[in-house]
């Protein structure tokens, strides 16, 4: 990899050094990297041009390391990064620029924008490609996880890989409903902090079950050492074939999870509103 890059991202220092920090970020997205390489080559090995998302970019420190060791060397595909903020997607487009990643795109906005569909002929909205490979967020704050994922069902994504970070919207929603919820159930979530872990717990839970209604095939597992972070989940999904009994037991069970704690999170609004119902039949 290109030294004066990691530098330029403030991952290796003047003098070309890793600190404690840099170290322990640099693993997490190497090793993700690694994990998406596979689904990346595939395309690649058929000819294709593989198109990548990167949700919730920050930085771009996963976009600039998938570029730079993957799609770089392959001289084709493209790496679309979405940042709502547009001091960091400035910044990013101006690194591309400097470094010549001509096929590293940056799109200014929320990650909801591109989930829906031009109302007129069906296309898919915003300035995203089509198709769409792989979508990834790598620790996209609370519900913007929710949203990269329902970009990635509603585009069809051949792979979703997201690692959540915070996730706080369910614990705000258990906060409700206690004098109707079971008491076990209640004393599950009494205290501020397990209500909080336990939320975190099934928002996770939630998302990979609405992936599974949507025809993908989920893996849950850690991505690297829990000494290098507590937000360390990883989602990974590809679209395959999945029994249509396999399809309507998952989702009888996610109906029956949200009723139980009488929770809704993003995600399944989101996929609601994109017409793939996570606990019905999909409408489109």
């Amino acid at each position: 990899m290109s030294i004066a890059l990691l530098q330029d991202l403030h991952l290796l220092t003047r003098e070309g050094k890793l600190n404690a920090d840099a170290r322990r970020k640099l693993k997490q997205i190497r090793h993700l990297v690694g994990l998406l390489r596979p689904s990346i080559d595939e395309v690649l090995k058929e000819g294709g041009a593989p198109s990548v998302v990167d949700c919730g970019a920050g930085k771009s420190y996963l976009g600039f390391l998938l570029y730079e060791l993957v799609l770089g060397p392959a001289g084709r595909g493209t790496l679309c990064a979405v940042e709502s903020r547009p001091a960091l997607a400035q910044a990013a487009l101006e690194r591309a620029h400097r470094f010549g990643h001509e096929r590293l795109r940056f799109i200014t906005g929320r990650i909801a924008e591109h989930v829906g569909t031009d109302h007129e002929d069906g296309e898919p909205a915003g300035a995203l490609p089509a198709p769409i490979h792989l979508v990834t967020a790598l620790h996209a704050c609370d519900t913007a996880t929710d949203e990269a994922l329902a970009l990635g069902v509603a585009r069809e994504a051949g792979v979703i890989a997201v690692v959540p970070c915070c996730q706080a919207e369910v614990a705000r929603q258990l906060e409700t409903g206690g004098d109707a919820r079971d008491p076990v159930d209640q004393a599950l979530i009494e205290h501020p902090l397990h209500r909080r872990e336990l939320g975190s717990h099934l928002t996770n839970v939630v998302r990979a079950l609405c992936l599974e209604a949507c025809g993908y095939k989920v893996t849950v597992t850690e991505l690297g050492g829990w000494e290098h972070s507590l937000k360390n989940e990883l989602l990974l999904a590809r679209r395959t074939f999945r029994p249509e009994r396999h399809v309507r037991q998952t989702r009888e069970t996610l109906a029956r999870m949200l009723d139980r704690w009488r929770i809704e999170p993003t995600l399944v609004r989101a996929l609601r509103a994109a017409g793939r119902d996570p606990t019905g039949i999909a409408t489109r």
